[in-house]
């Protein structure tokens, strides 16, 4: 396997069990998933980052999260969305406790990947993720803006993929990244270093197969004194951070990592309704219909209700009316149209359903389970990213444009309770943990 195959393998891999099935008129598209802030090259990004804006609504399909569906800008109240009169006020108005804006460069010059919020003030980022320089991790005061070099990544000789996965806790920063050593098979080799700075050890190298079918892994957490991850394709795996190697963890042998101690499998259409928790062996089962599509978190899940319907369709044929074929065979009878009847936010127990508006992300995660990602139309029918807080109702217009090409940078977050995206030379932070 290549470099490149490898580095496209992380980016699109595990795109079919974290997002619902895709919807009609999106398999022309590429669908990735991302629940973890990575560090990517440019060429991955260029590669896997595809946003289409259609209308002033569309289709968006990044490298940070899943499909946008492409669906008429209609609300959960069948009203029309919010046209150029009605956009929400810009989000540092609405939540300013929330909002840092900081250079989107450090002081001298380098670009840089935000990764985590350290605590309230301290941002970890990393340098020379895209450019092939040497890499670095620093810790970013955002009431300063003074930087602080933690550690430099370590170069190892082989094939080196660039550093992932990064994670943080009880004063420990982790990461991981794939290495093929001439003669050797293919592993994650997972790092430490202390928060406060100081020379990168070696964990663990974790076996990897065919990591274009399999995958590579994610999910790595910090807890306690031991480092938790999962493969890709599933299996729960725990290493003391002072090194060993890794052990499953018992009753996790097939499952993903939600939210630690929290993990679980994915069936079909409901990501993650089943959950147990690692430690205690507490399970949660969420309530979920048979005609519905649902991710869910930690207490709450997020979807759609649907309504599939088998529709007959003429055969195509050319001018002396032979049948035209579908490739090598004869195209189908009959076709499957999706239609989606509501689209809703509850708590795992079915209570406390709320509609939620009809552009939202299906199948991205909401940060803190609450901020989900929805698409308006501004003016010009020009498409305005907004968060909305399905706990308040409250949205709020992040300032993200389509560029002259149609195409709009979504915003890097997960369930936590990070989002970062860059507008011009600036970094928007946002701290979703800071609005009440």
């Amino acid at each position: 396997m290549t470099d490149l195959e490898d580095k496209l393998s992380r980016a699109l891999s595990g795109a079919a069990h974290r997002a619902p099935q895709a919807p009609a008129g999106l398999l022309e598209t590429v669908k990735t998933r991302h629940r973890r802030r990575r560090a990517r090259t440019a060429a991955v990004r260029a590669a896997v980052a595809v946003v289409l804006v259609a209308g002033g609504v569309g289709a968006a399909v990044n490298a940070l999260g899943a499909a946008a569906e492409p669906q008429p800008a209609v609300s959960a109240t069948d009203e029309a969305e919010p046209s150029a009169d009605r956009i929400p006020p810009p989000v540092e108005k609405v939540w300013p406790q929330a909002v840092h804006r900081i250079p989107a460069k450090l002081p001298d010059g380098r670009a840089y990947y935000p990764q985590l919020l350290l605590d309230d003030n301290t941002l970890l980022v990393m340098t020379g993720a895209s450019d092939g320089k040497r890499q670095f991790l620093w810790s970013y005061d955002l009431d300063t803006g003074q930087p602080r070099k933690i550690a430099e990544i370590p170069p190892t000789k082989g094939s080196a993929i660039f550093a992932d996965g990064v994670a943080a806790g009880g004063g420990n920063i982790v990461w991981w990244a794939s290495y093929k050593e001439t003669g050797s098979p293919r592993v994650a080799r997972i790092w430490t270093v202390p928060s406060a700075g100081g020379r990168p050890r070696r964990v663990t190298d974790v076996p990897l197969g065919n990591v274009m079918k399999q995958g590579h892994i994610n999910g790595l957490t910090v807890t306690g004194s031991d480092v938790v991850f999962a493969y890709e394709k599933g299996g729960v795996y725990r290493v003391p951070l002072s090194g060993g190697s890794p052990q499953p963890v018992e009753g996790a042998e097939r499952h993903h990592i939600l939210q630690w101690p929290w993990v679980g499998v994915h069936r079909g259409k409901a990501i993650f309704r089943e959950l147990l928790n690692a430690e205690t062996g507490e399970r949660r089962d969420a309530v979920v219909k048979a005609d519905e599509e649902v991710r869910c978190g930690v207490d709450r899940c997020a979807g759609v209700a649907v309504r599939y319907k088998t529709v007959k369709v003429k055969r195509p044929r050319d001018r002396s009316g032979k049948e035209i074929k579908c490739g090598t065979r004869r195209c189908p009878d009959t076709v499957q149209t999706r239609t989606i009847l509501r689209r809703f936010v509850r708590d795992r127990d079915g209570s406390h359903e709320r509609d939620l508006p009809s552009t939202f992300q299906q199948g991205d995660d909401a940060g803190l389970e609450r901020f989900f990602k929805v698409t308006l139309r501004g003016p010009g029918n020009q498409a305005v990213l907004t968060l909305y807080d399905a706990d308040t109702g409250r949205s709020a217009d992040l300032g993200v444009r389509p560029d002259a090409r149609g195409a709009m940078a979504i915003p890097d977050g997960g369930l936590d309770r990070l989002m970062t995206y860059p507008i011009r030379n600036e970094m928007y932070v946002l701290d979703l943990a800071a609005i009440t």
